[in-house]
């Protein structure tokens, strides 16, 4: 299951990316907002990383206009590793080698068919399991 959510800068991305996980037969949840009324992107980027870190969901995807304020929030959050991406490159090597469990993109910054070719990258890559990784990401935690 993946937990998704946005404030009102990434609404609109969002009910693309949830429209592309249904159309791929891929579950999600979604955590808000619901609309484009202005909003505060701590209270969604906190609901996802909750749900992510409290095992409720493998992965999270959330967005806002850059991307850069949900991200924050949601690393504060022990447990979740979100990364900001907006091209495919960094979204495989942040599973492979961070093994982040939550996507982060500005719907301001990208457009929706980019968008959808990261979230599938971020969603099919495995994390690699060499050892030089997780000893990194436990020095991270």
């Amino acid at each position: 299951m993946i937990a998704i959510g946005s404030d009102h800068g990434g609404f609109a991305l969002k009910q693309e990316i949830m429209k592309y996980l249904e159309e791929q037969g891929i579950e999600y949840k979604d955590y808000g907002c619901y609309s484009e009324k202005s909003c505060d992107y701590p209270v969604y980027g906190k609901a996802v990383a909750e749900a992510v870190a409290g095992g409720e969901c493998e992965k999270g995807i959330l967005i806002c206009g850059t991307g850069i304020g949900i991200s924050i929030v949601a690393n504060k959050v022990p447990g979740i590793r979100a990364a900001l991406c907006h091209d495919c490159f960094s979204a495989q090597a942040t599973r492979e080698h961070n093994d982040a469990n939550i996507l982060a993109m500005g719907g301001r910054v990208i457009g929706p068919g980019h968008a959808l070719k990261v979230v599938d990258t971020f969603l099919h890559t495995e994390f690699s399991g060499d050892e030089r990784h997780i000893r990194r990401i436990q020095m991270i935690e």
